[in-house]
């Protein structure tokens, strides 16, 4: 098997709608085994209220955790850029995790150093059915690392050197 090289991560979120934003943030690196996890404060972002109690049944995250636990959105932006500059994170949930990563650094109004990347953009053929398949099997817990977890696992799968 290929060894991979890749930083996966994944974004938990107060709901799926546009006013939504990210509560709990993970990646981690395939090659070195860094990684980073943690929640944000909701009260740190601006006009952060909209709260989906259907996502969080999904996630188990409550508001409460998130305000005793959470950091900052400014902390969060800053622990990002400074682990990943430079880096390409690869997302299963491209469209998503954008748009929250978005969310999040303008809240701090900070650029992030670090791009994204979907599971397309690092695939081929054979490699992305191999990737539906692993995937499909698995059970996701809609926790940040583990979902990151499930990612390493299904690219593993996939025999692929996805870069960093």
């Amino acid at each position: 098997m290929t060894k991979i090289d890749a930083i996966c991560i994944d974004i938990e979120a107060s709901g799926l709608g546009s006013r939504s934003y990210p509560i709990e943030i993970a990646w981690k690196c395939s090659r070195t085994g860094r990684s980073d996890e943690f929640f944000i404060n909701p009260d740190s972002g601006y006009e952060w209220t909209d709260w989906d109690e259907q996502a969080a049944q999904i996630h188990n995250i409550s508001p409460q955790l998130l305000r005793k636990q959470g950091i900052s959105v400014q902390e969060a932006c800053v622990r990002l850029n400074t682990a990943l500059d430079g880096s390409t994170v690869v997302s299963d949930a491209l469209e998503f995790d954008f748009f929250w990563m978005q969310r999040l650094f303008d809240a701090a109004m900070l650029k992030p150093t670090f791009s994204m990347a979907g599971i397309d953009m690092i695939l081929e053929g054979e490699q992305m059915i191999m990737y539906r398949l692993v995937a499909k099997a698995q059970v996701r817990r809609h926790r940040a690392m583990a979902d990151v977890e499930d990612l390493l696992i299904c690219l593993a799968a996939c025999e692929i050197d996805a870069g960093s």
